[in-house]
């Protein structure tokens, strides 16, 4: 497998989490939300892209965003749904192009970290992060 489409699946991830997160199961069907973040809607827009070129994955991709909206959070769901989305990649370059055109330039060599949701925490290094009520820390 190339370097480009694992990179292209850790690029497109929290977008998807963050759509499945904010549409639900619609997110294959439903048009932009003004109210869903700019993240939420970049996920519905490349997963959208990938049901437009490559029909045929359609079951699969509906099956694997069911699984990821009955399970928030669970990391097998999330990694399902990544992996139908990477199938999609490596059976189709021209479905890589678009998906590369969708996704925000990055520089050589950078990284990017993306929080969704109420009380996320994102960083490149991390001490402790505690979020939430009623922390005896929390003032």
């Amino acid at each position: 497998m190339s370097t480009e489409i694992v990179q292209l699946v850790e690029q497109a991830g929290p977008y998807l989490t963050a759509a499945v997160g904010s549409y639900g199961a619609a997110v294959l069907t439903r048009a932009e939300d003004a109210a869903a973040d700019a993240t939420a809607n970049l996920g519905r827009r490349l997963l959208q892209t990938v049901l437009g070129r490559r029909p045929d994955r359609a079951a699969a991709l509906e099956t694997a965003v069911g699984h990821a909206v009955q399970l928030p959070g669970d990391q097998d769901a999330a990694a399902a749904l990544r992996l139908q989305f990477k199938l999609a990649l490596l059976e189709d370059p021209e479905l890589r192009r678009a998906i590369t055109e969708l996704l925000p330039a990055q520089a050589p060599g950078s990284i990017t970290v993306t929080a969704s949701g109420e009380r996320s925490v994102a960083a490149y290094h991390i001490g402790t992060a505690i979020t939430g009520d009623g922390h005896p820390t929390a003032r």
